[in-house]
């Protein structure tokens, strides 16, 4: 009995200090100030961070309080106060003044008061040495506000100039700070210690298992020569590109090697070689679209890609018949040098679309070129042969082409944007065998977000489609080099290809030119749910320059996004917009990521 009265004892005490826990109230008064000095003073706190939490004991409470002194003056400091003064009372007393080891039972209020005092501003300031041209921020300059974090990024940059001039090991050496007080005024001096100019070192890989360490030098492309911070970044980027890697990191030595050489170490982490993935869309019109894909990441050791790709679309659909395609891609990075990767396809295909089909053979081999993270430029040498059968008739084709490419993103996520821009560009010259003439096919797509909004939840997308084909007439061309118009990668609500040139007869054949646009407001209903309104619109034209001797048609729609973490789930209901049968029924497409 008496061990059950204990433990009821214990129990009743645990619960009771749980509950004032839970009923613990703080207060933070900082003297009027503005809101954001509060806010960033509040986010500091680490009591007021406390104050919700059921599981806090007493002595946590006690022990927050007893921190939040440094924590608060921190941000006064953040600010340009310095001449404030912080009282935190936990049940009316002094926080500082409650031994460590004695901490109450229980704690109910907690009430800090911070009176800022005036904010300083900088009086005389330098930072020495500093290499040519080299640009001190206009906010580090007399007259301006002290904010610490001020002359923390001064320092940081003066160090970066140092860097960017090859001396790696450039370092704060000290800085003499006085306030004055009555004229609030800070003054600071930083002193930077360069260091010598140094060249790259030695290279060492770690972590690697099954690629070798030759070709993951090859792709990270850190060559002898002056020191440089953003060839380090760049052979990061290069190195994490490659889908063998899970990650890579390049660590500098603390200290030269010699008088004037930097070691560096290479830290990769590798993935699994094999990867095998699954995709699936599903238009109400066009059907459903299924795929998969298997894939080695390090074929031949050197971190090389062989992706062998099977899909088949247009099963269930009402528009033309079921299209297959088989696929094999091998790409070889750090080619000839860091930048250029080396690419070979070899594709199959038998189409049956709406007003043709098509059995044909493609191959392509050429270089990628990065010129920048974001900016890519491709270039290669292909061949393709097959037999399609349109309006015009049945005949063979074989002809060779030249295609380049030019795409440059800066798009905050790809798979769902918010802000920036993509560009592409495609020009391919080709030269016909048999059954083509030559000429240029030409095909660009721009997309542009904007997002606004207190929590950027409307975004605005546009996207703009603008083609031609220089040279043969619809006759002489591969019909798949021709351009249609409807459907899901076009004009959601129209059926799909079902805008081209009348042949005569009801029979339909591509046209030389098309322009499309694509436009979606974007709204974010909660974190996870998305609604989506959009206006799509295409033309196509028998003439090589867009918008002449052709049609127009539109569609219209809203749509649903689920937001997955990896790309939004995407749900468009469309109608026609134009047409006999506008407004009169309605498509459903389904798939992943945005629609463009």
């Amino acid at each position: 009995m008496f061990r059950h009265c204990l433990l009821a004892g214990v129990l009743g005490l645990f619960a009771a200090s749980t509950a004032l826990a839970q009923d613990v109230r703080v207060t933070l008064d900082a003297g009027g100030t503005d809101d954001t000095l509060t806010d960033l003073l509040r986010a500091n706190s680490l009591t007021y961070q406390l104050r919700a939490d059921a599981g806090a004991e007493a002595q946590d409470l006690v022990a927050a309080a007893r921190a939040d002194y440094q924590r608060i003056l921190t941000g006064l400091y953040a600010r340009g106060y310095y001449g404030g003064t912080i009282s935190i009372r936990v049940d009316g007393r002094e926080a500082a003044t409650i031994d460590p080891l004695g901490f109450p039972d229980r704690v109910s209020t907690i009430e800090i008061s911070v009176a800022p005092g005036s904010r300083f501003t900088f009086g005389q300031t330098a930072i020495a040495p500093l290499p040519e041209g080299a640009i001190v921020a206009d906010a580090f300059a007399p007259g301006q506000p002290a904010q610490a974090d001020v002359v923390r990024a001064a320092t940081a940059d003066g160090v970066e100039a140092w860097r960017a001039e090859g001396h790696a090991l450039a370092a704060p050496a000290g800085q003499s700070i006085t306030a004055l007080h009555p004229e609030t005024r800070l003054d600071v001096a930083v002193t930077l210690d360069p260091g010598p100019r140094l060249q790259f070192g030695p290279k060492i890989v770690t972590g690697n298992e099954s690629v070798r360490t030759e070709r993951i030098l090859a792709i990270a492309g850190i060559n002898s020569g002056l020191y440089d911070p953003a060839v380090i970044a760049r052979a990061e980027s290069n190195l994490r590109r490659q889908d063998i890697f899970q990650s890579a990191t390049i660590v500098e030595g603390d200290a030269a090697v010699t008088v004037d050489q930097l070691p560096l170490e290479v830290q990769v982490v590798e993935r699994l070689p094999r990867r095998l993935g699954f995709g699936a869309e599903y238009s109400s019109i066009q059907g459903a679209t299924l795929s998969a894909f298997w894939m080695h990441r390090n074929l031949l050791g050197g971190a090389e890609r062989l992706r062998i790709e099977a899909e088949a679309s247009g099963l269930g659909g009402e528009t033309g018949g079921e299209d297959f395609r088989l696929s094999f891609s091998f790409l070889r990075p750090a080619t000839f040098n860091q930048a250029n990767d080396l690419y070979a396809d070899l594709v199959f295909e038998d189409l049956e679309e709406p007003d043709y089909s098509l059995r044909q053979t493609t191959t392509e081999i050429g270089i990628i070129r990065r010129l920048d993270d974001d900016f890519i430029g491709e270039f290669g040498l292909g061949y393709r042969f097959g037999t399609e059968t349109d309006a015009l008739g049945q005949r063979d084709f074989a002809l060779f082409t030249l295609p380049l490419e030019a795409t440059l993103d800066r798009r905050d996520d790809p798979f769902d944007a918010r802000a920036g821009f993509y560009a592409n560009l495609a020009i391919m010259p080709f030269l016909g065998v048999e059954g083509s003439d030559d000429g240029v096919r030409i095909f660009g797509d721009g997309r542009i977000y904007r997002s606004i909004g207190a929590e950027q939840g409307l975004t605005f997308a546009l996207r703009g489609q603008v083609g031609s084909v220089i040279g043969p007439g619809a006759g002489s061309v591969p019909a798949d080099f021709l351009f249609f118009s409807g459907g899901g990668g076009t004009v959601r609500g129209q059926p799909y290809q079902s805008l081209g040139i009348d042949a005569g007869g009801g029979l339909i054949v591509g046209g030389n030119s098309f322009l499309g646009v694509q436009a979606e407001a974007r709204f974010d209903v909660t974190d996870r749910i998305g609604l989506v309104g959009f206006y799509d619109a295409g033309h196509v034209g028998a003439a090589e320059l867009p918008t002449q001797d052709g049609d127009w048609h539109g569609g219209a729609g809203l749509g649903l996004r689920y937001d997955t973490g990896i790309g939004p789930i995407r749900l468009d209901l469309a109608t026609p917009a134009t047409g006999d049968d506008a407004w009169e029924s309605l498509s459903v497409y389904i798939g992943i990521g945005q629609a463009f």
